[in-house]
């Protein structure tokens, strides 16, 4: 039986799915075939997506390939957190109390609400005429 050389796993946050591949390697991120630092200028979410490695100080161990669709910015950067951190436990079952402790194995089940018939939005109700 042949050995498994990668730990897939998927993290989701709002409308955004992240499908995470760990692979043991230099420590390369790609994202939808795009380097990291080009998908992810902003500082606040290259943050987020490394958190789990740098928590495991496991940087420079595997290399990362995320397709992720669907969300924003924050979402996907989100969603490919948990990916991460889930992969990371695949990988190697003792990191599992550290990133639990860190709060990155916890999946943040805040979606938007459905709008409602009658209303503007979910809970917004139109302004009755005052005369």
């Amino acid at each position: 039986m042949k050995k498994q050389t990668y730990f897939q796993k998927t993290g989701r946050r709002k409308e955004a799915t992240a499908k995470v591949r760990l692979v043991p390697g230099a420590g390369t991120i790609t994202i939808n075939g795009v380097p990291f630092e080009e998908r992810f200028p902003r500082l606040a979410h290259r943050i987020t997506v490394t958190r789990p490695l740098v928590v495991t100080e496991s940087i420079d161990k595997y290399n990362i390939t995320v397709k992720v669709l669907g969300g924003g910015i924050t979402g996907q950067s989100s969603a490919i957190s948990l990916g991460i951190a889930r992969s990371l436990v695949a990988s190697d079952e003792n990191l599992k109390p550290v990133l639990r402790k860190n709060g990155l194995l916890t999946r943040d089940c805040r979606i938007k609400e459905r709008k409602k018939p009658g209303l503007k939005r979910a809970r917004k109700v139109a302004q009755s005429p005052k005369r």
